[in-house]
């Protein structure tokens, strides 16, 4: 994947991402409203009665049990010797909200050993989220998910766009082979996991990034740090994400 033709590669994997691209929205707060009818509360649809950090409804719903994570490779999973609750978000590096919401998640997996969380790429926000995507799936199979998971955050900590190009140079900060890891990003195999991912998210109606997958449940948008917390706690309390009183 040399820089000066990076466009030009990815674009030749991007026939699923081009068609993800015309759905894309930038937050949970534009999508909501397509969930239902003209003038209709985003509320009256959803599974549960949950609201965010701000008391607006979260759009949620049940998932399909045959759309899951198991057996799709490239997912970035947080270790966690016995998980009792497991959170998978699908989000893109360039998303504002995921950048939120890493922070916050990282900072409940630190506190939480019995909190595990998967990552999808989702890159759905520009062919520059397609590149620095394909980087962070070549640093997971080359380097290993702890590796994998500090360049997450850091691209996520990044200001301005994230492209293939600025998750190179985090590469090599991170004191990483950065030819190594270029030549295994522009291998056709990580273009086909990417596409698997964006595939899976958007059989899931994840068109908001971030979204999340718990307890069978999709939740679209990141509610907040205090919403995300009473979500895990009652799922370990009632296996609900909401508890009945």
């Amino acid at each position: 994947m040399h820089l000066d033709r990076r466009a030009l590669l990815a674009a030749s994997l991007t026939s699923l991402a081009t068609a993800s691209l015309a759905k894309t929205v930038a937050s949970a707060d534009d999508e909501r409203p397509s969930r239902n009818a003209p003038g209709a509360d985003p509320s009256d649809n959803n599974l549960y009665p949950l609201k965010d950090d701000q008391g607006k409804p979260v759009v949620n719903y049940r998932l399909t049990s045959t759309l899951t994570t198991d057996g799709l490779p490239g997912v970035l999973w947080t270790p966690s010797e016995s998980p009792d609750v497991i959170l998978v978000e699908f989000f893109d590096y360039n998303c504002p909200f995921c950048r939120k919401a890493a922070r916050d998640l990282d900072g409940m997996r630190a506190k939480d050993k019995d909190f595990r969380i998967g990552f999808v790429q989702n890159a759905i926000l520009g062919l520059d989220s397609f590149q620095a995507a394909r980087v962070s799936l070549a640093v997971l199979k080359t380097e290993g998910p702890q590796a994998a998971y500090a360049l997450h955050n850091d691209l996520l900590a990044q200001r301005g766009v994230v492209s293939g190009i600025s998750a190179l140079k985090a590469v090599g900060r991170l004191g990483f082979d950065v030819a190594k890891i270029e030549a295994v990003a522009d291998e056709a195999d990580m273009g086909a996991i990417l596409k698997r991912h964006i595939s899976l998210a958007e059989n899931l109606g994840f068109s908001a990034t971030p979204s999340f997958m718990l307890n069978g449940v999709g939740v679209l948008g990141y509610p907040g740090p205090k919403a995300m917390k009473k979500m895990i706690a009652a799922v370990r309390s009632c296996d609900e994400l909401v508890c009945s009183d």
